[in-house]
């Protein structure tokens, strides 16, 4: 073999030795278990964690490179129905025990994950500087009355509850305006558009410069909040690392922060 065709025989080997280790490489790296499912997390969250969430995320993302962690705030009732239509998400917060109950029942939920991890208060709000009632009874003279529409919404739910017991609701259902979310009725408050609302305490703390708390509500179920890993997520790593960041000190702090007490 000349010298010729020997040099261009060894370049030749080099190249396809060289080929050989960049295709071992790309395939170690796309197989390598969870690489591409790591990369992204879905959390659906309560409205009423909008705030807190949204920072625990960036502070989860800064600790965790190369994940981008998605995020969904809604009434519960609605995010659930999104996770039985086949939502891929990953870990669900929900603001009432009612609607984690129902996640559990279909079969949503990954066995051993639910757990508590914030209270809240429910309380009733007028626009900031207008005179607040006394007593409850004392809505029956109020003509718009905004609370979370109880079908679907938690903070609905717990001010039925509450007036209920004061034997208020019925007679007041003809001036109710009812919200798609509890951050929607904080806004109908806010902004002076009805006479009061009920909200939860950590959303008047968000609006503390714009509508004054008139009462903390009673009669109602505690306010306890849970949080769970779907089954039908597809990040169940990062979605149980997650949850123990939210219930960690760090988590916990950033929590109490918006308001929110420890359970």
């Amino acid at each position: 073999m000349s010298r010729r065709k020997h040099i261009a025989a060894l370049n030749g080997a080099g190249i396809r030795f060289r080929l050989l280790i960049l295709s071992l490489l790309l395939a170690s790296f796309f197989l390598a278990p969870g690489r591409t499912e790591a990369s992204e997390l879905t959390v659906s969250a309560a409205a009423s964690l909008t705030n807190a969430f949204t920072e625990l995320k960036g502070l989860y993302e800064a600790q965790h490179k190369g994940l981008t962690v998605f995020t969904n705030f809604a009434a519960s009732t609605p995010l659930l129905k999104q996770i039985e239509a086949g939502a891929p998400v990953d870990v669900f917060a929900s603001a009432d025990q009612e609607t984690m109950d129902k996640a559990e029942k279909a079969g949503l939920v990954a066995s051993g994950t639910r757990e508590n991890f914030v209270r809240n208060t429910l309380v009733l709000i007028v626009p900031k500087g207008k005179s607040k009632p006394e007593s409850l009874s004392a809505l029956k003279g109020f003509a718009r009355i905004a609370i979370g529409n109880p079908d679907s919404v938690p903070a609905g739910r717990y001010a039925r509850e509450a007036l209920k017991s004061a034997g208020l609701y019925d007679t007041l259902t003809p001036s109710f305006i009812l919200g798609t979310n509890v951050r929607q009725v904080l806004d109908y408050v806010a902004r002076g558009e009805v006479d009061c609302g009920i909200v939860y305490g950590t959303d008047a703390k968000k609006q503390e410069n714009k509508v004054d708390v008139a009462m903390v509500l009673q009669g109602h179920k505690e306010i306890l909040y849970p949080i769970a890993l779907i089954k039908t997520g597809k990040n169940a790593k990062d979605a149980q690392d997650f949850i123990t960041f939210v219930r960690s000190e760090k988590g916990m702090s950033v929590l109490e922060h918006y308001g929110f007490a420890r359970p």
